[in-house]
């Protein structure tokens, strides 16, 4: 596939070329395939720009710390990630180039588009073309033909390749040209700063909302009664079950527990506080 209309050849000035950028897109395609609860597609992240950490830093020690860099939690629609690897590389390209760069900025920027463009992924391909897809594959399949799952691939994948595909060049792209305006003008340090903030404001928001931890207990006080999740936790701060929840997994993982015990530990605790009637 070509992308004269993306990017032309002469923005490609440094060392990443666009044969780089397609290793980018051709490994994106196993995003999902080393998944885990732990840190999610973290590890698909790594292989991705690896081809583009080797390309960029010159010694071993750099491509290492590099690697540690990119093996953060990470979790986004398939077809948007590699919008952000595009970015991700103009910025390790940055690093390797101008001594002054600010590292943390690298995973700040990824940890903010995470959220973001999740909500737009998640809308277009899960919320749509889905269903679309299905839809139309269905509609062959009631007919008893072959056409049926045919159908809902090609028109569930067409729209997600071609997204996945120049999104590696679009993100790119946006990297570079914005990267060096910020450099020159010297606002690296607050868009750093206010990244980080929306990145804490997406993982929060994950927190709340994928993690659903209440408790049914009533305290009975002579004739009154007090529901402790609406009355106690609700009025106090809402989400606070999974906010402390949260807090302990990252406890445990920090102190170097595996995580393949704390799921066990979780279920086990689940189990017994929901039977005594302790959570729900």
């Amino acid at each position: 596939m070509e992308n004269e209309g993306i990017i032309d050849s002469n923005e490609f000035d440094g060392k990443i070329t666009r044969k780089d950028l397609r290793k980018v897109f051709w490994r994106s395609l196993t995003m999902q395939a080393s998944w885990n609860f732990a840190k999610q597609m973290s590890l698909a992240y790594c292989f991705c720009i690896l081809p583009i950490l080797k390309k960029v830093y010159e010694t071993d020690e750099e491509v290492q710390s590099a690697v540690k860099r990119h093996f953060e939690f990470f979790n986004a629609t398939p077809a948007m990630t590699t919008f952000i690897l595009g970015i991700s590389a103009a910025m390790e390209e940055q690093n390797s180039e101008n001594e002054d760069f600010n590292e943390k900025s690298i995973n700040s920027i990824k940890v903010a588009l995470m959220g973001p463009l999740s909500g737009i992924g998640d809308s277009f391909f899960w919320g749509t073309f889905k269903v679309i897809a299905a839809g139309l594959g269905i509609q062959f399949a009631k007919q008893g033909s072959i056409l049926g799952p045919i159908v809902a691939l090609v028109t569930y994948n067409i729209p997600h390749f071609v997204t996945q595909y120049y999104g590696t060049f679009i993100g790119y792209k946006a990297g570079t040209k914005y990267l060096k305006k910020i450099l020159n003008e010297g606002l690296m340090d607050r868009i750093t700063y206010i990244a980080s903030i929306v990145g804490l404001m997406v993982v929060g928001s994950m927190v709340a909302n994928m993690i659903d931890i209440t408790t049914p207990l009533v305290i009975n006080t002579g004739e009154s009664s007090i529901n402790v999740q609406a009355e106690v936790f609700d009025k106090i701060l809402p989400s606070a079950l999974p906010l402390i929840s949260t807090v302990a997994m990252y406890k445990f993982i920090k102190k170097g527990y595996k995580t393949n015990y704390i799921l066990l530990g979780t279920i086990t605790f689940g189990v017994i506080a929901g039977a005594i009637g302790l959570l729900q």
